[in-house]
């Protein structure tokens, strides 16, 4: 078994893409709450020549998400965390988006920052949908990045009676994954770790196809049309940014977000797109 252990939350596309990418060499800790796509996810990447482990995880209950962090830590050294676990609008109502894909990341960066190895690095996919969330106070923003985790769903502004549309729900919580990050970044930095958070554009993976089939489906390939590079994204392209901000490259970057999309928020601010608002990934 390798002594460096790769934790990967989310057995999806860009999970895998994660796990092909980086996963030589290492242990790879592939987590999800689902457990036929765990064996299946597993089966395919031993079939690939890499060393697998999976644990099923409830990343909105802090004994699992507790549960995987030690069951990393047994594993080996801990220096890379990839969080990529999420429900998309139209996937889930607002208030279920809201706990796995706020409240989620929160437990994750909590329990994380107490088994991440010095020298080791994580990134949570947040979403180019957080850079489109309706404007929020600096005193809400406040409020999402250092609420404790077990506190974060009672936040007023969050209330089932505030929050009703599931895009709006899932551009707050991908807000709240950038100013997360950027918070907790400071804890992971008393470890010696480094984290960081990457906001896909329109990523051709099976929740992207499901978001084209959606109501939405026409403006998010409006979107994508309109872009600087013309395409969806890939699992891979994904990936290689992962692989960046984990890497030696990034060692003077911690606590940002970057943003993976191909030019579509850069179309919107510059006005090509005239007043539309871009929807979720």
């Amino acid at each position: 078994m390798s002594a460096k252990v790769l934790v990967i939350i989310g057995a999806g596309g860009m999970g895998l893409a994660v796990a092909r990418r980086l996963g030589a060499g290492r242990t790879v800790l592939l987590a999800d709450i689902g457990e036929d796509v765990l064996k299946a996810a597993e089966q395919t990447l031993r079939d690939e020549g890499l060393t697998v482990t999976t644990q099923v995880v409830d990343v909105t209950s802090a004994a699992s998400v507790q549960h995987l962090a030690q069951t990393a830590q047994a594993a080996g050294e801990v220096d890379q965390v990839v969080h990529t676990a999420g429900l998309s609008p139209v996937q889930a109502p607002a208030q279920a988006i809201l706990k796995v894909d706020l409240l989620g990341v929160a437990l994750v960066l909590d329990e994380f920052a107490t088994v991440i190895a010095a020298g080791g690095a994580g990134v949570v996919i947040a979403s180019m949908a957080g850079h489109f969330a309706a404007a929020l106070t600096p005193e809400q923003e406040h409020a999402l990045a250092l609420t404790p985790a077990d506190q974060l769903l009672q936040l007023p502004f969050l209330s089932p009676d505030k929050v009703t549309d599931p895009a709006a729900a899932y551009g707050i919580a991908k807000r709240a994954n950038h100013v997360r990050v950027a918070a907790a970044s400071t804890v992971w930095g008393e470890r010696g770790a480094r984290l960081n958070s990457i906001s896909p554009g329109v990523i051709s993976t099976p929740m992207g196809q499901q978001e084209l089939a959606g109501q939405d489906g026409q403006l998010i390939r409006a979107l994508v049309d309109a872009s600087a590079t013309g395409r969806f994204g890939t699992p891979s392209d994904i990936a290689a940014a992962v692989a960046f901000l984990l890497g030696p490259d990034a060692s003077f970057i911690t606590g940002t977000d970057l943003l993976v999309d191909g030019g579509v928020v850069a179309a919107v601010r510059s006005g090509r797109l005239g007043a539309l608002t871009a929807p979720a990934e």
